[in-house]
């Protein structure tokens, strides 16, 4: 019977996220997933094929040297993996092969040779992920409960710093830095099972005017930092992903009202958290909020008055950041997809504030994996 439905997912399954759900194990070796209509086929290190039979849903679980090509494999791992998938699908006498955005140009090469065609589906890798499992759902429960953690533990090292004559954070006899606090995070993470693979976030004025800025120098009293931590949970590879702002002694009125307008923007955004909504409208329901509050759109420009500079949110999972975005022409959101919203505020001046819940779309209201406080004061 001639295959309808042939596709074809391959790479390096510790890298690719689409392909580790598949193979259900981060591989570090080159590996591929070959769907013939209903039949699965994981293709991947004879080494590997015990803990792929165990965790994959494949109903077939093989290795290249089963697969040889007539001059037999290559040495190389990649290419032997390539070669070998081409000879999968030329004994299944597949002609046209359907493969995601992230195949690498290897096993293209090997299917062109082969005189296979290869065509791209958009979606492919993509939406599956984007809903949720309740076990995904339940590891990032736990990623985003680890998250918060030391989020809490790091603004509360800064709120209840001492101070010198220059207004400069005192922690422990020495200046409290924006590095000190990112290496204090990624020590604790560490007993918690995380990694900081990309780094942290911990930035006051003038610099989170760049609202990605990773911060860096001593921190003062009486301005907001911004404390954004973004752990991948070892175990499971999922991520945690959590901002809160604090401030060390007095909050200024204008920290206050921009405070208040990031509170605001971030519940219209859960509130249109929904199924069937669209990322475009959760995302201009926020902006629209701190828009009322007087504040201003400034994407790609870095401005001294708080204004807005980005999404409100992205999908996690696998990734830290998944499609889809909440932004502008964002397409619909569906059932058990999980999100950040982090609505915010930049300025050089008086800084930032930004808050960042991560959430589980349903049909009727967003279930918060969070547990903080959304408040400025951490004593």
């Amino acid at each position: 019977m001639k295959i309808q439905d042939a596709r074809i997912m391959a790479g390096c399954a510790g890298t690719s996220a689409s392909l580790q759900r598949r193979l259900g194990v981060p591989l570090g070796d080159p590996a591929a997933w070959i769907k013939l209509d209903d039949r699965k086929i994981a293709l991947v290190r004879d080494l590997e094929m015990h803990r792929v039979r165990e965790f994959s849903q494949a109903d077939e679980v093989t290795c290249p040297a089963e697969h040889a090509p007539p001059n037999g494999l290559s040495v190389d791992r990649e290419t032997a993996t390539a070669e070998a998938a081409v000879e999968i699908l030329r004994d299944a006498k597949v002609e046209v092969v359907t493969t995601d955005r992230s195949l690498p140009f290897i096993y293209a090469c090997h299917l062109q040779q082969a005189e296979i065609k290869v065509k791209y589906d958009e979606d492919y890798g993509v939406l599956d992920r984007r809903r949720k499992t309740e076990k995904e759902i339940e590891y990032l429960r736990v990623a985003q409960g680890h998250t918060e953690t030391v989020i809490r533990m790091a603004c509360e090292m800064i709120a209840r710093a001492d101070t010198d004559d220059q207004g400069q954070l005192i922690h422990d006899g020495k200046v409290l830095t924006s590095e000190f606090v990112k290496q204090f995070a990624a020590a604790e993470f560490l007993k918690l099972g995380c990694s900081m693979l990309h780094g942290a976030i911990v930035a006051t004025a003038p610099q989170v005017a760049d609202c990605h800025h990773s911060g860096s120098g001593p921190l003062f009293s009486g301005k907001p930092v911004i404390v954004d931590l973004f752990p991948r949970h070892d175990a499971t590879r999922y991520w945690g992903d959590c901002t809160r702002t604090v401030v060390h002694g007095t909050v200024s009125d204008s920290v206050q009202r921009m405070h208040a307008a990031v509170v605001g923007a971030k519940k219209a955004a859960v509130d249109l958290l929904v199924a069937g909504n669209t990322a475009d409208a959760v995302h201009k329901a926020s902006d629209q909020v701190m828009l009322d509050h007087g504040y201003r759109i400034s994407r790609g420009t870095l401005t001294d008055e708080p204004s807005m500079q980005c999404g409100t949110g992205h999908g996690i999972g696998l990734e830290l950041h998944e499609p889809i975005l909440l932004d502008h022409g964002g397409g619909e959101l569906l059932l058990d997809e999980v999100f950040t919203v982090e609505p915010g505020l930049y300025g050089r001046t008086d800084g930032a504030v930004r808050i960042e819940d991560m959430l589980v779309v349903t049909k009727s209201e967003a279930i918060s994996l969070n547990q903080l406080h959304e408040g400025l004061d951490w004593n």
